[in-house]
């Protein structure tokens, strides 16, 4: 067999790929990840009956930033290793920003508070709870996004999955600041990271074995 004939064999019945195959894979599995857990937070725990007044804190919205943060900077690292090749170091930066921040403002706030309340900054009411929580509502973003990156293209699959599992943790996290009455810096910086980093690690065991193609 000729060369030519070879690769036209090769190239027959091939359907060319829609350049934004990506975004629209990622956009859905947000989108359904989003909405199932929204849904599960619902069912399971509710919404804090405070929340009109809690939309008009500044401290509020501080609480929303750091997992917004953290979830883009964990998507633009899940969309760039869905590709072979792709660089990746800018989402690292990106995302140690919003934790060493994070880690910093705690730092501060602990330093400031009188000896006897410290410990209490850190565990809140809820810190025995929190961590699980959170890897309960990053279920359904975490089945989404591994949805997405299964047809795609990801070479480095521990790396893939774990960005996966991280971006799941933090849109988890963002849903359930709707529920959370924790408002100290320091209980974010430690169980709402645990919590990231459960569906995380979770997602690095996994890729070799889902992501693998």
């Amino acid at each position: 067999m000729k060369t030519s004939e070879f690769v036209s064999m090769l190239a027959t019945g091939i359907a060319p790929t829609h350049p934004r195959v990506i975004a629209r894979r990622f956009a859905t599995a947000l989108f359904l990840g989003l909405s199932g857990a929204a849904c599960l937070m619902v069912a399971l725990y509710g919404v804090r009956g405070d929340m009109p007044q809690m939309l008009t804190t500044p401290l509020f919205w501080l609480k929303v930033a750091f997992p917004l943060a953290v979830a883009g900077a964990s998507l633009f690292i899940a969309t760039r290793l869905s590709r072979p090749g792709a660089d990746t170091a800018f989402g690292w930066i990106a995302l140690a920003i919003p934790l060493v921040l994070i880690w910093v403002a705690a730092l501060i706030v602990i330093i400031a508070a009188p000896p006897a309340l410290r410990l209490q900054l850190v565990l809140g009411s809820t810190w025995q709870v929190c961590t699980i929580n959170i890897a309960i509502l990053s279920a359904p973003t975490f089945v989404a996004v591994f949805w997405a990156m299964r047809g795609l293209a990801p070479t480095r699959p521990v790396l893939a999955g774990a960005a996966a599992g991280l971006l799941s943790g933090a849109q988890a996290v963002l849903v359930y600041t709707l529920y959370c009455v924790e408002m100290t810096v320091p209980f974010w910086g430690v169980w709402y990271v645990l919590g990231m980093m459960a569906p995380t690690i979770v997602g690095g065991i996994l890729g070799p074995r889902v992501l693998r193609w």
